[in-house]
């Protein structure tokens, strides 16, 4: 029997460490692909990072970029603002000139009429479209609307008064202390 365990010894240490030679031969395949497979997922992590990075890079960039284009957009909106009031205020400034204008030709047309003589000024008054001669008459004195329309034919010295009397009432100007209106120079 001892021949046997002798024998027995060998053969179960032998195949014990055939078994350990297979079973380190099956951990050293799977320990090297899982190395393969670490070294896969890194080169992907260095990847994703590598993208991440870009992709930041970029949004940082676009970022820039955006309050850039809102600074200039602000600055020209800005500049638009000014430049409308400007041109509002020059509007106005021409509109107050032009009345001005308007006022003094008319106060001029009206002294011109208020020196004709009555006769030379209905005369001419009465080629005009009545209301054109309307309005030149409501700028004078009424004791010489009175005159001029008195040597002017009765139609024509009718259909001012009431083009007149529509101007009365509702005066552009309002009447002055002498019962005539106001002009202004």
């Amino acid at each position: 029997m001892r021949i046997f365990w002798l024998m027995f010894i060998p053969l179960v240490l032998f195949a014990e460490t055939s078994q350990l030679l297979e079973c380190n031969k099956i951990f050293e395949e799977r320990k090297q692909e899982l190395e393969l497979k670490l070294e896969e997922i890194d080169e992907a992590r260095q990847a994703y990072e590598a993208l991440k990075n870009a992709t930041e890079e970029m949004f940082r960039n676009k970022e820039t970029l955006l309050r850039k284009k809102e600074q200039e957009l602000n600055a020209t909106r800005e500049k638009i603002a000014n430049e409308r009031k400007t041109i509002e205020e020059l509007i106005a400034k021409n509109e107050a000139l032009l009345k001005a204008i308007k006022e003094a030709k008319a106060d001029k047309v009206s002294q011109t009429y208020a020196k004709m003589k009555a006769s030379a000024a209905a005369e001419i008054l009465a080629q005009m479209q009545p209301a054109e001669a309307a309005r030149i008459l409501s700028t004078l004195k009424p004791k010489t609307v009175g005159q001029i329309l008195a040597k002017m034919e009765p139609k024509k010295a009718s259909s001012i008064t009431l083009l007149l009397q529509n101007t009365r009432t509702h005066p552009k100007h309002p009447p002055d202390r002498k019962g005539g209106t106001q002009t202004a120079r």
